[in-house]
């Protein structure tokens, strides 16, 4: 339950910032101007759209759900050169320590304070800091291992590579089906060992070191792994659409 208004929280602060960016600006800027940018020429407009081309030909985009959320490993290709460890290792270290985590962390700790989850942890400023900083940790430490670690190990993409195509059932069946199945850096389908595994040790490893030890238990890391494989697979789904609603939202 708390995963759910976790995400659902994110959804509202995601809306809230691209309903703010198009009320705020006229619409010739608010096609092209993302959160925290200035304004641009329309007569840049294919320039723009030529270095978003640049930028995933190189193998990451910079692109950012609903204009606030880091985007770096969703491609709208389907075909992209491969990915070294450094560059992986990089990409996630962007997302992961971008300016948007911070408040968002500072959210889910005061989501986590208000429920009095983990009561270890205690209440007040000392209980808050505590909780910020481990939710901070939580979401740093799954980001590498699914994003970096075991993708480097075990040489496989970490990358969503959006369909863009078919009904929306198939689209999102396929969104929450590479939770399961992802490419090998040479292309190759494979059983997506990073999310599955590098989840499972991520939930693990933050559960035994810096949690409450009252919440050190088998059940609890159980219940942080599927909370995290049910955001990244709801995180998923709004990859896989942003692109249409984006277009969209220009459109408009």
């Amino acid at each position: 339950m708390t995963g759910l208004i976790r995400f659902i929280s994110l959804l509202a602060i995601m809306n809230w910032f691209s309903v703010a960016t198009f009320a705020q600006q006229p619409v010739s800027e608010a096609k092209l101007t993302p959160v925290g940018q200035q304004s641009e020429p329309v007569d840049n407009i294919e320039d723009n759209q030529s270095k978003s081309v640049q930028k995933q030909s190189s193998g990451t985009s910079n692109d950012r759900l609903f204009f606030v959320l880091p985007n770096f490993l969703t491609l709208e290709t389907a075909q992209a050169s491969p990915l070294s460890p450094h560059e992986k290792f990089k990409v996630v270290m962007q997302g992961a320590f971008d300016y948007v985590q911070y408040p968002w962390y500072a959210l889910l700790s005061g989501i986590s304070q208000a429920e009095n989850s983990e009561p270890g942890y205690g209440q007040g400023s000392t209980g808050y800091a505590k909780r910020y900083g481990a939710a901070f940790a939580d979401g740093t430490i799954e980001s590498f291992m699914t994003g970096a670690i075991l993708p480097s190990l075990l040489r496989q993409d970490p990358r969503y590579y959006q369909l863009g195509q078919g009904s929306f059932l198939h689209r999102a069946g396929y969104s929450t089906s590479r939770l399961f199945v992802t490419r090998t850096d040479s292309g190759q389908a494979q059983f997506n060992f990073s999310e599955t595994l590098g989840s499972a040790l991520a939930a693990g490893l933050s559960t035994y070191t810096y949690h409450p030890t009252s919440d050190r238990t088998l059940a609890n890391t159980v219940n942080v792994w599927a909370t995290q494989v049910s955001y990244d697979a709801l995180t998923n789904v709004a990859k896989e659409f942003w692109p249409d609603i984006r277009r969209k939202l220009r459109k408009k």
